[in-house]
């Protein structure tokens, strides 16, 4: 897409948080790494650039630079903790190590407000060592923090924050954020459900025309049925061919209501019933990468298979694979977007095997879900299918921990949808992202009918998001934990403990593996 905001990442964790504010403006935006090449940005007609903090001090050998003043000549330009610092260095000015670093939160005092929502005292979320002792020629300092220290600068074309507007610590980032894209680069909110809808059926079009046959792998989930849709919708049923693979560790009866959803969307699927083959590669591996690495190949052999009958029997070729891939899943898989850290690896995450013999499509690859949902709703898509809570590629397989056997699998199985029943019935199920059961490998002590037991231990995970790179965990009502554990421990008699997992995100991940 022509337009929008161009992020430079520098290597934050917070760089993703950036495309979101904007997004939620209304206003397309794209990461790329910060020595994206001059020329690409030029085609792109961006209507601004911002560069993203870093972990790095922008004075130390080796820490990525990059000329604001090119920057400068094509849009206007806003630099962010690592960023403002870097525009300073770049254009003129003194940055130096500090005797104070400012970390956490700090309290800044505006000498011209740059937006009219903003008092002269605000709280702010910093995280740095060095600081701007002498702006670049042009700029005036228009805020500081408390240690007297610039904290906002500013010229005609060029802002700098040594702060973290995006973050929700700092208060009314989000109106310094829309002074910047709104007052300083003039942009208009376009970005919706109908644009993305036009932007990715234009992507389709270009990358695989009305003629091409593609092969769609569908998990049962949003992004994938999002993408089953829209292809089918853009190309026409005979040539989106879908794939529903049972792998053994769906959830329980998961297979046959998926299918019957997909037959009613009037999507061209063959459900496959792998999990025999699964389920043996996976027998003694206790390792999440191993599993997630296993479960990919799997499916990879199944898809060639499918292929292979699917071409067979309607005498056709099909060269394009097609993925329901987000943003996040690429962020948290591959460090691409500068030095950021990679946290796991995803199953549909990192191109193909070179004797698949195919072409990847993934039109989802720069959405988040909220975005995969509303996109979803343009094309009509039932709410009950949208609103389905995620569920991982590899399915129970990361929700066991530990060695995966079929009596786990079935033991997890009815724990799970005893706890996904409870939310419906208490009326909070679209209340949570995400909530799901983990078996762990601990047995506990239990009287269960005047008897000692020796049983298995359940964990309950609930947790709310936006995006599923930041989440907090839900807060039940003791009389609603309280009915799920006397369920659970009374109708699945393997366990005899229900645990309830308070850890967000981060420090832990939403899922365990």
């Amino acid at each position: 897409m022509k337009g929008g905001f161009l992020i430079l990442d520098f290597g934050s964790q917070y760089t993703q948080l950036i495309a979101r504010r904007l997004r939620e403006f209304g206003v397309y935006s794209e990461i790329q790494a910060y020595n994206y090449e001059i020329e690409d940005i030029k085609s792109s007609n961006f209507e601004g650039i911002i560069l993203s903090g870093g972990p790095n001090s922008v004075g130390a050998e080796g820490a990525p630079f990059r000329d604001v003043n090119e920057l400068l000549e094509i849009a206007p330009v806003l630099g962010i903790c690592y960023g403002m610092q870097l525009l300073s260095k770049s254009l003129g000015g003194m940055v130096e190590p500090s005797d104070l670093s400012e970390y956490g939160l700090n309290r800044i005092t505006w000498s011209k407000r740059i937006s009219p929502d903003i008092e002269r005292e605000q709280k702010v979320w910093m995280s740095h060592g060095d600081v701007v002792k002498l702006p670049p020629p042009g700029f005036e300092v228009v805020a500081q923090s408390s240690s007297g220290h610039a904290a906002a600068i500013q010229s005609e074309r060029a802002w700098g924050f040594q702060f973290h507007p995006e973050v929700t610590h700092t208060e009314k980032g989000d109106d310094l954020l829309r002074a910047f894209v709104f007052g300083c680069c003039n942009a208009e909110a376009t970005w919706d459900s109908q644009q993305m809808k036009a932007t990715l059926t234009d992507y389709i079009l270009s990358k695989l025309g009305k003629t091409e046959h593609v092969l769609c792998g569908l998990s049962g989930g949003v992004d994938s049925t999002v993408v089953a849709t829209l292809l089918t919708r853009t190309m026409g049923k005979d040539k989106v061919h879908c794939v529903f693979v049972n792998n053994g560790l769906l959830r329980k009866n998961e297979f046959e209501e998926v299918m019957k959803n997909y037959e009613d969307l009037g999507l061209n699927v063959r459900g496959v019933d792998a999990s025999e083959k699964f389920l043996h590669e996976l027998k003694n591996v206790s390792d999440p990468e191993k599993k997630r690495k296993i479960i990919g190949k799997q499916f990879i052999e199944v898809f060639k298979d499918s292929i292979w009958k699917i071409e067979k029997e309607e005498k056709i070729k099909i060269h394009y694979l097609a993925q329901g891939t987000l943003y996040p899943d690429v962020i948290e898989s591959v460090s691409i977007h500068g030095s950021s850290v990679t946290i796991k690896s995803h199953h549909n995450v990192g191109g193909l095997p070179e004797d698949l013999n195919l072409k990847l499509v993934e039109p989802l690859r720069l959405l988040f879900k909220d975005e995969v949902r509303a996109l979803g709703e343009t094309l009509g898509i039932p709410g009950r299918l949208l609103w389905r809570h995620p569920f991982p590629g590899p399915g129970l397989a990361i929700r066991i921990i530990g060695p995966i056997t079929e009596e786990d699998i079935k033991i997890l199985q009815e724990a799970d949808y005893i706890f996904r029943d409870e939310l419906v019935k208490h009326d909070i199920y679209d209340d949570i992202w995400q909530a799901f059961a983990v078996l762990l490998p601990v047995r506990t002590v239990g009287v269960q009918g005047d008897n000692r037991t020796y049983s298995k231990t359940l964990a309950l995970r609930a947790v709310t998001s936006q995006d599923g790179m930041t989440a907090d965990w839900f807060e039940f009502s003791p009389s609603f934990l309280k009915t799920v554990s006397n369920r659970i421990t009374n109708e699945v008699k393997a366990i005899n403990r229900v645990v309830y997992d308070i850890t967000s995100k981060p420090p832990g991940t939403i899922e365990w593996e």
